[in-house]
């Protein structure tokens, strides 16, 4: 098998699991982590909001040994808030430190950070230096192709963070104006790999094992990184090392994806420092990603909208078992 080496650390050339706010936390770092990927990366930390003592910024910092290879996450537009948060991040001991110059929601560019840094590359530039001096570990930079049609400007940029000290750049190949719609451009992706010297992470479109693969060769990226294809399929990431290794795959069964999700949920009701009756709202979501596709999806997904307990969910599962399980083999 293939390997690379990412900001001095040596993975397998696969997949890792794309940093996703509200979504990608402990328990789903972990899942993905057990299931292939090979790189994890926090949820979006708000550097002023570590700096003015946020207990919640400061509860996404949280890494457990399984997860690493691991990244935190840092969102911000002011240099000094950037630096004294990476410092304060070392003592979590994180494999790198990464810098969010793509996200695309309203509430986080409104501030002038996030993908609104596509706009301002100096500034940029010196968050990026501001970080690199302040952080014992590699600082990276998760961009996007430019704020949008009439500014795609991801090689000027690309090439700017490389000169402030980015150690790899994370592409995803969309404009902030596209949001997640549209077709991701990998040729972009492939125009930054070929004008940078530092690693390249590919994101966008890969939604299997194929279009892994076809990433891999239509990019050169040095590695692919998976966000909302593993919504309720972990399993993409063991199906890419599969394919890519040339070994035999096969699809979880019903009652594979039923047992994960159960322990999936478990795992956040053990995670969350929140009631019970909380915590299992955060489950939701996760509850109806492993329901799509099954027979019955729709009605399946609108029962997970309303789990209030463990064993709702646990007698969800048996439902959609009892509408989806294989018939057994004489």
């Amino acid at each position: 098998m293939q390997t690379v080496t990412i900001a001095g650390i040596t993975v397998e050339r696969t997949a890792a699991l794309a940093p996703m706010a509200g979504v990608a936390d402990t328990p789903y770092r972990t899942l993905c982590k057990r299931m292939g990927a090979v790189m994890t990366t926090s949820e979006m930390i708000s550097a002023k909001g570590l700096c003015y003592d946020s207990r919640g910024s400061a509860a996404l910092c949280r890494i457990t040994p399984e997860e690493r290879p691991m990244a935190l996450q840092l969102f911000g537009n002011e240099p000094d808030f950037i630096a004294r948060a990476a410092r304060m991040v070392q003592e979590y001991k994180p494999d790198l430190i990464d810098l969010n110059m793509g996200c695309p929601v309203q509430k986080v560019t409104a501030q002038g950070a996030g993908s609104a840094l596509m706009k301002t590359p100096d500034l940029a530039a010196a968050c990026v230096r501001a970080a690199v001096a302040a952080s014992d570990v590699p600082v990276t930079v998760k961009m996007r192709i430019g704020w949008d049609e009439q500014s795609r400007n991801a090689v000027p940029f690309a090439l700017a963070m490389e000169e402030a000290g980015a150690a790899a750049l994370t592409v995803h190949g969309r404009t902030r104006s596209q949001l997640y719609s549209g077709k991701a451009d990998w040729e972009a992706i492939a125009a930054v790999k070929a004008a940078v010297r530092i690693p390249v992470i590919g994101s966008g479109d890969v939604t299997d094992a194929a279009s892994c693969e076809a990433m891999y060769r239509e990019t050169g990226a040095d590695l692919v990184c998976i966000g909302r294809a593993s919504y309720g399929n972990p399993w993409i990431f063991s199906e890419i090392g599969a394919h890519l290794r040339g070994e035999d795959w096969r699809a979880p069964t019903p009652d594979e994806r039923m047992e994960m999700m159960l322990l999936h949920i478990r795992m956040i009701l053990q995670h969350s420092d929140k009631p019970p009756a909380l915590a299992i709202r955060e489950a939701r979501k996760h509850a109806s990603w492993y329901m799509t596709g099954g027979r019955g999806a729709a009605a399946f997904r609108a029962r997970c909208y309303t789990l209030s307990s463990y064993e709702e969910a646990e007698r969800l599962a048996e439902d959609f078992l009892l509408v989806n399980r294989e018939p057994q083999q004489n």
